[in-house]
C-alpha cells in the first residue's frame, strides 16, 4: 500500500512538494509524521488567526508549515516516524518468521 501526503488531505494546498510514494517503510513513516506536524501547526494557527481570514497569506502560511514540517520530520521531528518505523520493521520480520 502506497499513500502520498496530498491523498491524505482535500485541500490542495496541504500537498508537500515532493511528496512521492515512499520508498520504504522509513519514507513512508517521515511522510506521515511530516502530515502530523503539519495538520499541528495548521491547528495552532487556525486558533490563533481565527478572526482574520486572508487567503493569500494563509496560502502561503500553509506551504510554509508544509516545509517546515517536511524538514522537521526529516531531521528526525518528533521520534514518531522512528517508532512507526521500527514497529513496522519488527512486524513485518515476525510475519516472515514460519
Amino acid at each position: 500500500m502506497s499513500f502520498t501526503i496530498s491523498s491524505l488531505h482535500s485541500s490542495p494546498t496541504a500537498a508537500a512538494p515532493e511528496a512521492g510514494k515512499p520508498k520504504d517503510a522509513a519514507d513512508a513513516a517521515r511522510q506521515f509524521e511530516a502530515l502530523m506536524i503539519g495538520e499541528m501547526l495548521r491547528s495552532a494557527r487556525e486558533a490563533e488567526t481565527d478572526d482574520e481570514k486572508d487567503s493569500t497569506g494563509s496560502t502561503m502560511l500553509d506551504m510554509a508549515d508544509q516545509q517546515f514540517a517536511k524538514m522537521l520530520a526529516d531531521r528526525g521531528g518528533l521520534g514518531l516516524a522512528n517508532m512507526i518505523a521500527k514497529s513496522l520493521k519488527a512486524q513485518s520480520s515476525s510475519a516472515k518468521k514460519p
